[in-house]
């Protein structure tokens, strides 16, 4: 157990140690206006949602978060959603985000520079920015785990 508890330390750690800034990288929007990063990270406490239309877990995470987003809007919680699809598969983010009726703001990573700048390897991956730094990241999906991210979110803003 002595061992199990230094090794938690020990990540706690080195993930609070290796913060790193969120890029000065320019994305666009749905409607193909460029948007600064940093611009909309700046001064507050933001969710970052990593994902592509041929994730199901990254779809399943975006729509059981959307259920409750007005309700988490109220208490400040902020999510962009950053689609990493390609130039072949990018044409389908917009059809997908209006079916879904998803309420985020949603950025293209077509080139796939923010992830790569990031290194995430695989989606879905979540990140918390506070203040422009990187505060808590987390890959993968099961259901429940949105319940963990909201309330990292409310510990951290």
């Amino acid at each position: 157990m002595k061992k199990i508890t230094l090794l938690f330390l020990f990540f706690t750690g080195i993930i609070a140690y290796s913060q790193k800034t969120v890029p000065n990288i320019k994305l666009k929007n749905l409607d193909g206006k460029t948007v600064l990063l940093s611009d909309l990270t700046k001064d507050k406490t933001v969710v970052m949602s990593f994902w592509a239309t041929w994730c199901g877990p990254c779809i399943n995470e975006l729509d059981t978060i959307a259920e409750q987003y007005e309700d988490l809007q109220e208490e400040g919680f902020e999510l962009i959603a950053v689609s990493i699809d390609d130039t072949r598969t990018k044409s389908r983010v917009k059809p997908l985000v209006n079916g879904k009726d998803w309420d985020y703001t949603v950025l293209l990573d077509s080139n796939q520079e923010l992830k790569r700048s990031l290194n995430i390897t695989n989606v879905p991956y979540v990140i918390i920015v506070k203040n422009g730094k990187i505060v808590y990241t987390h890959s993968g999906y099961n259901p429940g785990s949105e319940e963990e991210l909201i309330k990292k979110f409310n510990e951290l803003k």
